[in-house]
């Protein structure tokens, strides 16, 4: 069972009532348990934010490293020891801001790590700041007039930067979210799964989610699948407030750090 991947001494978690990043990682472990992961065998590595406080909940070994950091972390282990499973859990600001070259070498690299982005628009744990992936107009402690800047495409990014596997989902698409990280787990090469999550403390009260269920109702409002878009969307652009969710790419290009099992 995957709560006996959990750290029941490092319980209750410091995560705020309605947050979503608890859900995310029950889905993540819900998937290695699925797989059958031995504990002694798997590495999970994470930079800083919310996000990258998850693995401090998970009996496996794990680094908890410097900000923006996990991708070059996560890659040296690998890279010394392919024979480990290693899985990162980061934030948007984590991975697109100053993590963001690791996040594009890597791709381009195709290292043999899963990679699972809780993408919450925001700084949740340093302040409140806007962060590459917050949306046009929608408030921060740093944008209190509404983010002026085109947000990041963490998906189509990965993508063109060479990831073997690419998904969205959102944490209100549990059961699917959990397929996809199976998915990215079993594709050799870098697999990268966005997950789009709802912050009632910092960005939800400054932007009309205050309560987690209008958070979850918009991520669940807003969310399009790809392939009924693709199909019938005959070259529209799709609008602003909308986001596709699925899988954007599955592919088998020669990937760095894959077992010679695999």
């Amino acid at each position: 069972m995957r709560d006996d991947w959990l750290r029941a001494d490092r319980l209750p978690h410091i995560y705020c009532a309605g947050c979503g990043n608890g859900t995310i990682m029950n889905c993540v472990l819900e998937a290695v348990d699925q797989l059958g992961w031995n504990m002694d065998e798997t590495v999970f590595v994470s930079g800083i934010g919310c996000s990258s406080r998850a693995p401090g909940y998970i009996r496996t070994d794990s680094l908890h490293t410097t900000h923006g950091r996990a991708l070059a972390f996560a890659t040296g282990v690998k890279m010394a020891n392919p024979s480990l499973h290693v899985l990162v859990f980061t934030g948007d600001g984590d991975l697109s801001a100053i993590g963001g070259n690791h996040f594009i070498h890597a791709c381009r690299r195709n290292i043999d790590l899963t990679v699972v982005c809780m993408n919450n628009y925001i700084y949740g744990m340093t302040g409140g700041q806007g962060s590459p992936t917050t949306p046009i107009g929608k408030t921060s402690t740093t944008t209190p007039y509404g983010a002026a800047e085109m947000p990041f495409d963490l998906a189509e990014l990965a993508v063109a930067a060479g990831a073997n596997y690419v998904a969205r989902w959102t944490s209100y698409h549990v059961t699917e979210l959990t397929k996809a990280v199976v998915a990215g787990i079993q594709t050799p090469g870098f697999s990268f799964i966005e997950v789009r999550c709802q912050c009632p403390t910092s960005y939800g009260r400054r932007n009309k989610y205050r309560q987690p269920g209008d958070f979850i109702t918009y991520l669940r409002e807003s969310a399009v699948l790809k392939d009924r878009w693709d199909r019938s969307s005959a070259g529209e652009e799709l609008p602003s407030e909308k986001f596709l969710i699925g899988e954007f790419v599955r592919r088998s290009r020669p990937a760095m750090g894959v077992p010679d099992e695999a």
